[in-house]
């Protein structure tokens, strides 16, 4: 039986314009990507043009780039207990979807929020009030936000699965919201992907708690702190405590080899820390 082909890619920067990132992940060898549309720590951005779009989306076809998955501001919360932040976070997440929507980007990922002290169930309903607001003032519906899993700092929202199937119960939108796995961060919350018993076990809660079928994409990233930790500290694949063990068990995994992998892994002064992380994952992915 043939092994499916790793769908691999890495975050990219847009500098110099946003079909560029297009051309620096065909150069790392990637068949899908992730990129921000805008400076991800501003609120405010200069609209995406009907010609940059158009560049953009020639760009990834001609690159054979897919899919593309946008992430969100880091600004974004919509479990803030501050009305105004609330308010603000609303219309910057609608603003991201329809700049995704134009860019013909089909995901867009989004932390859940951190409640400030509110408590896990009014932080819930607080994001899930504020995803239908968005989603429903969103000029566009072709774009799926993909709530992230956490490691937990704080009061950040989105390290247990049974908040993310929480908020899809909540929301008037269960459709429009996916998921999307992050290494260190579920590795960080708890959840022990170290061994193949582990990560079995981590997919079986995931499956029971959410369903496999949301999952839609996976951040790929070693975590440097220990499981558990909740501490959200990223590291390059194979030199923390998920190691080379743990990624190859989880790259083996039929219904992860079909979805879109992306590192977050930290970068140097160029591309060549993404390089050597997607060819070991190519390595332990057979």
């Amino acid at each position: 039986m043939t092994r499916r082909v790793l769908q691999l890619g890495a975050h990219v920067s847009i500098a110099g314009g946003l079909h560029r990132a297009c051309d620096r992940a065909a150069a790392l060898g990637c068949t899908t990507m992730q990129i921000f549309t805008k400076n991800a720590s501003q609120w405010r951005a200069a609209a995406v043009t009907a010609a940059a779009a158009r560049e953009f989306r020639a760009a990834a076809a001609a690159h054979g780039v897919d899919p593309v998955l946008a992430h969100t501001a880091y600004l974004i919360n919509l479990a803030s207990t501050d009305d105004a932040t609330r308010a603000r976070s609303v219309a910057a997440l609608t603003d991201e979807i329809d700049r995704a929507g134009l860019l013909g980007i089909p995901y867009l990922v989004l932390h859940p929020g951190a409640h400030g002290g509110a408590g896990e169930e009014a932080g819930l309903a607080a994001v899930a009030r504020g995803l239908d607001r968005a989603l429903t003032a969103a000029a566009t519906d072709a774009v799926m936000i993909l709530l992230e899993t956490t490691a937990g700092q704080g009061t950040c929202l989105g390290h247990r699965f049974a908040h993310l199937a929480a908020l899809r119960a909540q929301s008037r939108y269960p459709d429009r919201l996916g998921i999307c796995l992050d290494t260190c961060h579920v590795f960080a919350a708890g959840y022990d992907i170290s061994t193949v018993a582990g990560v079995r076990r981590t997919l079986a809660v995931f499956d029971r708690e959410v369903g496999l079928r949301q999952l839609r994409a996976l951040h790929l990233n070693d975590a440097l702190k220990p499981c558990g930790s909740r501490v959200d500290r990223h590291t390059h694949i194979g030199e923390g405590h998920i190691g080379d063990a743990g990624f190859r068990a989880l790259l083996a995994q039929a219904r992860v080899r079909a979805l879109p992998m992306l590192l977050e892994t930290p970068k140097g002064d160029d591309d060549e820390m993404d390089r050597c992380n997607l060819n070991r994952l190519r390595q332990l992915g057979g």
